[in-house]
């Protein structure tokens, strides 16, 4: 399970949104074997006003936050990473200088999902890769 939400600056999230979230969902299928089915993404676009980022940063500035069930493995979490700057400049076009990658995990017991707790899921892929 993950859950991916992505900010940006208002126009340049929108109209690279497509991309990204076939770029993102894609990594996070090689990377993490998930189902192509299990995609779930929030976009934020932020006005300039409301996205203050140190001056190196172009408009194009994106931030990735990846929740999932915790259980990866160090190498697994480092390859979705790799992954995700490789492809996002090479597909979308945004450079690793404006693209910071942030995983949060979480016990499986810690969601709720579809009337039960996580751990309670029967999952039809592995977590712990």
């Amino acid at each position: 399970m993950s859950q991916v939400r992505v900010y940006g600056h208002r126009q340049a999230l929108t109209a690279h949104r497509d991309a990204l979230s076939a770029c993102i969902h894609a990594c996070l299928v090689e990377a993490l074997g998930l189902p192509p089915s299990q995609k779930f993404q929030r976009f934020i676009p932020l006005d300039d006003g409301d996205f203050i980022h140190p001056d190196d940063r172009t408009g194009a500035y994106t931030i990735i936050e990846i929740s999932m069930f915790a259980g990866r493995s160090e190498a697994t979490r480092r390859r979705l990473i790799r992954l995700l700057f490789e492809r996002i400049e090479r597909d979308v076009g945004i450079s690793p200088q404006d693209v910071e990658i942030t995983i949060f995990e979480s016990p499986a017991a810690n969601w709720g999902i579809r009337g039960r707790c996580g751990d309670e899921l029967t999952l039809d892929y592995a977590v712990e890769v």
